[in-house]
């Protein structure tokens, strides 16, 4: 279970992102409308869970389509407020009205993070000690995508959703994979993925 110590420590931030972000869901869509009374449990919680999984050791991370920001900027922001280890953290998305969003986030919260406007599988030149990614894609997909910042060292965290069991068997990609509840939805998982090795 994750420690409340995580977002005490980050909450004006996060209460600052979370008015960012209804102020610019008028002009473009970031999150479902229907999530929005409720953004609190289903975007910060449901992000800031993945904290606690992160290794202590690593420095480095990518979010895979990062959308609004979740879980990526809610982790950097977290990282900032608790003084954590991730130095270069990388929010990868391929919408540019949304990287725009992102960067204004990172610039009024003084977060730093990197915003990549690509597609995932145009990325290069990154490694990475934890990637994540929510609501994006398979289990299987995301690790190809992720094949060039990828590395047998790499902690994944994906937030799955309950038909998650199909995507995770079989899958040709060797690894090791735990499923973890979700502190937020009791159908909803987090699979942790680590000991990847492609063909």
């Amino acid at each position: 279970m994750m420690s409340g110590m995580y977002i005490q420590q980050a909450e004006a931030d996060l209460r600052q992102y979370v008015a960012l972000l209804k102020q610019w869901q008028k002009a473009i869509n970031l999150v479902s409308p229907s999530t929005l009374d409720d953004v609190w449990n289903r975007h910060i919680m449901d992000s800031a869970q993945l904290y606690s999984f992160i290794p202590s050791e690593s420095t480095s991370l990518v979010d895979m389509g990062s959308g609004a920001g979740f879980p990526g900027m809610v982790l950097a922001i977290l990282n900032k407020a608790n003084q954590g280890g991730l130095k270069d953290i990388y929010l990868i998305e391929s919408d540019t009205k949304k990287c725009l969003f992102l960067r204004e986030v990172a610039r009024q919260l003084s977060v730093p993070v990197t915003v990549l406007n690509q597609r995932l599988e145009t990325v290069s030149g990154i490694s990475a000690d934890v990637v994540t990614a929510r609501a994006l894609a398979s289990f299987e997909q995301l690790l190809k995508w992720g094949k060039s910042f990828i590395t047998p060292q790499t902690t994944c965290l994906f937030l799955k959703g309950e038909n998650v069991e199909s995507e995770l068997s079989p899958c040709p990609i060797s690894c090791h994979i735990e499923k973890i509840n979700s502190i937020t939805n009791k159908k909803s998982f987090i699979i942790k993925a680590t000991e990847i090795i492609y063909d």
